[in-house]
């Protein structure tokens, strides 16, 4: 089944939301200590970032700390403090879904999907584009 511009891009779901922390060990005390929730695995390093996901239900909340003074999630850090980074959403077609930004305009950070954590493919959209919130769309 193909899809025109006109058509949503069903089966679209909250992958995870990441958050930008200073340290992962710190915020994962609120976590594991008041709501109960573990990481699903030990961390893994993408991006310049060390990364942790806990799991809450279908979707992940992503903690990620820099691991570079140069990464993206360093210079969101040193210039708006801790807080949400992003929002993932999960598509069932990334490559679809990137064609159909680029047909309505929207400012794309990734032309083509890159590697992201867990070696999915991923890719954002610019928040300048989106009502100021930075989207990360993965398959």
């Amino acid at each position: 089944m193909t899809h025109g511009p006109d058509v949503p891009l069903g089966g679209a779901t909250i992958a995870h939301i990441g958050i930008a922390v200073e340290n992962i060990s710190a915020a994962l005390e609120f976590y594991q200590n008041v709501l109960g929730i573990a990481p699903l695995h030990s961390p893994e390093t993408s991006d310049g970032a060390s990364i942790v996901l806990l799991p809450f239900g279908a979707s992940d909340v992503e903690l990620l700390e820099p691991t570079d003074p140069e990464s993206p999630i360093a210079k969101f850090l040193a210039k708006r403090g801790p807080g949400i980074h992003h929002v993932c959403y999960r598509v069932p077609n990334l490559d679809e879904a990137l064609a159909r930004c680029r047909a309505a305009g929207y400012r794309l950070v990734d032309e083509v999907p890159r590697p992201g954590a867990g070696g999915r493919r991923v890719a954002f959209i610019h928040p300048k584009s989106t009502a100021g919130i930075l989207l990360e769309l993965t398959d």
